[in-house]
């Protein structure tokens, strides 16, 4: 392959690529759908036109062979009077105007032939055109679903890697902490309010023995030696009993 063919072969890709690239959807369905109706109003001038000319031929044809068959009747009466050249010359005239028509008529059939041909061309482009529009309005919402589709989910990738996701997993990360030492402070305070009875409960015993030792030795002072006072339900029970 020689160097020319290359360059233009890379050339013309490149341009296609180009091309493809640049090309929009819904501008080219438009265009595609104005094409066809131009195509249409092209189509109908030329049916118009042929139509036109039919009837034209059509009345030559007519006046041809009306001319025709007058002078065949002008030969008829040249010869009742008894001219037979006079009949010749009408038959010549009438031969001339009958080959016309017999023309003219050939080419009418002819252009009856393309004229119907012309016709079924112009349904059969209105079928397409219905047919492009009701097309197109589809393709148009198809597209513009795959686009709003594409775009949702371009978003939604986006959101996925975004820092915005990750700083909510590193906020997360921060409650979950701070929740753990708040129960971590609950129960060290829990334990120290234990202990703090219990050294309570350990006094209180502490008391009772000393209290104890202290009346086997005959040392204990007045206050000690009084009955520890009743507890104030026991009064009030003692109160209703008398």
């Amino acid at each position: 392959m020689g160097l020319f063919d290359r360059l233009s072969r890379l050339f013309r890709a490149n341009l296609n690529a180009a091309i493809s690239a640049a090309e929009d959807p819904e501008k080219i369905l438009d265009q595609a759908l104005m094409d066809m109706q131009e195509d249409q109003v092209q189509l109908r001038q030329a049916v118009a036109q042929a139509m036109a000319t039919h009837k034209r031929v059509e009345q030559q044809y007519s006046q041809n062979l009306a001319l025709s068959e007058e002078w065949y009747r002008k030969a008829q009466l040249a010869l009742q009077k008894g001219d037979e050249e006079l009949a010749k010359q009408a038959l010549s005239r009438r031969k001339g105007y009958a080959d016309t028509a017999a023309a003219l008529k050939t080419q009418l059939d002819q252009q009856s032939a393309q004229l119907e041909n012309l016709r079924r061309q112009m349904t059969a482009l209105e079928g397409k055109i219905a047919e492009a529009k009701t097309k197109k309005d589809m393709l148009k919402a198809r597209l513009r679903a795959a686009k709003a589709t594409e775009q949702v989910n371009q978003a939604l990738g986006k959101v996925g890697t975004s820092s915005a996701m990750a700083a909510f997993e590193r906020m997360e990360d921060k409650v979950l902490t701070q929740e753990a030492k708040a129960q971590a402070t609950v129960e060290l305070s829990g334990d120290k309010l234990e202990e703090q009875f219990k050294l309570l409960e350990g006094n209180t015993d502490l008391d009772a023995e000393l209290l104890a030792m202290k009346a086997q030795m005959g040392i204990l002072s007045p206050a000690e030696a009084a009955p520890p006072p009743l507890p104030l339900s026991m009064k009030q029970g003692e109160l209703e009993q008398s």
